[in-house]
């Protein structure tokens, strides 16, 4: 009896650390690294735990995407956060670098309610078409579709969002949208909008 009492002791003492720590064991990391910093911050203990759910959650979906990008993002992810000890503030550095992250994925893989998609006629011409779709994460989010080409974006302030190369503005008749290094500005008018939404309500629009 005494036995069968330690073994489900034991049992449960990952459960409470993984309540409490963040999503990996503490005691293997290496002193002074990132995961270290992560370890003793409840905070970002907490944005780790919530990426773990968000990553399985994306998995889940992703089982039969092609070609899988989901575990090489990932690592490339988890080597650009190791990367903040680089930084002068790495605990703002690798806060940022998890909030990011999950609202990449729970865009990427609609985890999310969300808006649209929208469809933006640009500079006149029908054809140049950009679609928007809004998503309700931490910060909000967009994904801009224009052809070929995808574009992530987050919201900086109150309808202004920006992208690796990319940016998307409401304006009055509109929306100004940049799509490329150092491209011009166009102006885009909205052309249609249906709303969807992976728990069944819209989000607030931009």
């Amino acid at each position: 009896m005494i036995r069968w009492m330690a073994m489900l002791v034991l049992a449960a003492a990952p459960v409470q650390a993984s309540e409490t720590g963040p999503s990996y064991a503490c005691e293997r990391v290496a002193a002074g690294s990132i995961e270290a910093l992560i370890c003793q911050d409840p905070a970002l203990s907490r944005l780790d735990r919530r990426l773990a759910d968000a990553h399985a959650a994306a998995r889940r979906v992703a089982a039969n995407e092609h070609p899988p990008r989901l575990v090489a993002e990932q690592r490339g992810w988890l080597k650009g956060r190791d990367e903040c000890w680089k930084r002068v503030d790495r605990r703002a550095c690798v806060h940022e670098a998890y909030v990011r992250r999950i609202a990449a994925l729970q865009a990427h893989y609609r985890l999310v309610a969300s808006l649209g998609p929208v469809a933006y006629h640009c500079d006149g011409n029908p054809a140049n078409e950009v679609v928007v779709t809004f998503f309700e994460t931490e910060p909000s989010t967009l994904i801009a579709e224009r052809g070929d080409s995808v574009s992530l974006m987050y919201r900086l302030s109150e309808g202004d969002y920006r992208g690796r190369n990319e940016a998307f503005e409401t304006a009055p008749w509109g929306a100004r949208i940049i799509w490329g290094h150092e491209a011009p500005a166009m102006r885009c008018r909205e052309a249609a909008i249906t709303p969807v939404g992976t728990s069944g309500n819209g989000a607030a629009a931009p």
